[in-house]
């Protein structure tokens, strides 16, 4: 039987939006959970009927609570229990970002590219390494 009232960062890990409770009162403290604007310590309670907002920068989902579970739910019950109110265009900004984060990549930050995998094994091989000694060599008995 469902229960009348619920934490708010126990009822997020329920509902599966954070991987774990503490993920989720961290988000709670630094104000990414609201109802109405407002921001919500970790213990407050909800019940059936609110909306909560979330942000997972960039995006901020919205969920109407319909019903509070007993304990954790597998992914495919989710849906009984929230119903999810974000708009398409949080979405769309979601994937705008998921986007740009390949093309705006700086150099040198994030993992290498295959690219410059291919650059640094090319630099690492004895024959590049004896090519460039031989001509050094070479130049050495022009000079004589």
């Amino acid at each position: 039987m469902p229960k009348a009232e619920e934490r708010i960062d126990k009822w997020l890990w329920c509902m599966r939006v954070f991987k774990t409770r503490t993920i989720a009162t961290d988000a709670c403290k630094k104000g990414r959970v609201t109802i109405n604007g407002v921001s919500l310590k970790p213990s407050r309670m909800i019940k059936p009927g609110d909306v909560v907002d979330v942000k997972k920068p960039p995006v901020t989902y919205t969920f109407r609570v319909l019903q509070i579970p007993p304990n954790r739910l597998g992914a495919k019950l989710v849906p009984e229990y929230l119903e999810n109110l974000t708009s398409p265009s949080q979405y769309e900004l979601l994937e705008m970002t998921k986007i740009s984060g390949f093309v705006d990549r700086q150099k040198g930050l994030g993992r290498p590219t295959k690219r410059d995998s291919r650059e640094l094994s090319r630099f690492k091989e004895e024959s590049y390494a004896d090519s460039f000694f031989l001509d050094w060599e070479d130049d050495d008995e022009d000079d004589d």
